[in-house]
């Protein structure tokens, strides 16, 4: 199958490597806004092809995998699904919420399939956590908590953009969160603080972040955060039962360490960053999708999935400004409401 990669940037590179490794792909074409860098990045491919966005329509791919900035995803994500084209997008699907519903409307209208990039789906730890729980292996699920750490912040000129700590880092817990328990998150409470640079301030964004959700069964979630963590990249995910735990990212590699005498777990390096932690799960869902593409498995991350995880950090965003509990129910009222307007 021939595919296109549109975005030639740092995780649209990591893709064509990864594409090019798995079985059912024969072809690549490689677009990017700037042409140059297209052109050394199809050089890296042997056959490789390169060119323009038009042009990589033009090609008439069997699947086009989205890794372009932000502000063109939407548009990207129409187009394909207007060409009968099946399609990968790395998240979000839009830059607002408003647009991102008329993304997932625009989508539905068609009988194509399109995979959101949220990778964790993918990842050995969370997948079994998800059986595990619903196995009831160990008993009725009671509360959680979740840990999203980076080592160090992202660069000042992309806080700005980024839409925030909640939309643009926690997205991947409250995504997560859905997939492994099978339940929606009905209210949440979240706040943050400035310990770090001026600029998170100056964009209205936290570098420090604390969350209470609560799912639709009663069922307690925590979720901590920060852009600082000095001892390396920690995700991690806690479910505890009425007859035992699961713990997800709890690895020689995890970036902790015990101050009980004798214990020296974990001895291994931590994790730096999020790509090297998650290496396997990002080949893992291209794999995915190649299957989507043959047309052997369905999406297992949908545009409807994105959008239910933007409705929960958008509650979050709002509960830390306005300092009180949000209910689903006001964001997906609201959301609709702005929409029709």
């Amino acid at each position: 199958m021939r595919f296109v990669i549109l975005g030639a940037g740092r995780i649209g590179l990591a893709h064509v490597d990864t594409l090019m490794k798995l079985d059912g792909v024969s072809a690549l074409f490689i677009a990017d806004l700037d042409s140059a860098r297209a052109a050394a990045a199809a050089a890296t491919v042997q056959g490789a092809a390169f060119g323009t966005i038009d042009e990589a329509f033009s090609w008439k791919p069997d699947g086009i995998v989205i890794a372009a900035p932000t502000s063109v995803h939407a548009e990207l994500i129409v187009r394909a699904v207007q060409a009968g084209i099946p399609t990968f997008c790395e998240k979000p699907l839009a830059e607002s919420l408003t647009s991102t519903l008329a993304v997932v409307e625009e989508v539905e209208r068609h009988d194509v399939p399109v995979q959101i990039g949220f990778q964790r789906r993918f990842d050995a730890g969370y997948v079994e956590a998800r059986r595990s729980l619903a196995a009831g292996e160990f008993g009725e699920l009671r509360r959680m908590h979740m840990v999203t750490c980076d080592p160090t912040p992202p660069p000042a000129e992309y806080v700005p953009v980024s839409g925030g700590l909640y939309r643009d880092c926690h997205i991947h817990d409250f995504d997560i969160l859905r997939w492994v328990t099978g339940q929606e998150v009905a209210s949440v409470f979240a706040t943050g603080s400035n310990r770090g640079a001026e600029y998170f301030a100056a964009s209205g964004d936290i570098d420090e972040s604390a969350t209470i959700l609560t799912l639709n069964d009663g069922t307690l979630v925590t979720l901590q955060g920060s852009r600082y963590n000095g001892a390396g990249y920690d995700v991690r995910m806690e479910l505890a039962g009425t007859r035992g735990n699961r713990t997800v990212g709890l690895d020689e590699r995890v970036p902790l360490t015990s101050t009980e005498p004798g214990v020296d777990f974990p001895s291994g390096t931590p994790w730096g960053t999020f790509q090297e932690r998650f290496t396997d799960a990002y080949r893992e869902e291209l794999a995915a999708f190649v299957t989507v593409v043959h047309g052997t498995t369905p999406a297992r991350c949908t545009p409807r999935d994105a959008l239910e995880a933007l409705y929960i950090a958008e509650a979050a965003s709002l509960s830390r400004v306005e300092g009180r509990v949000v209910m689903l129910a006001e964001v997906r009222a609201s959301a609709r409401v702005e929409a029709r307007i």
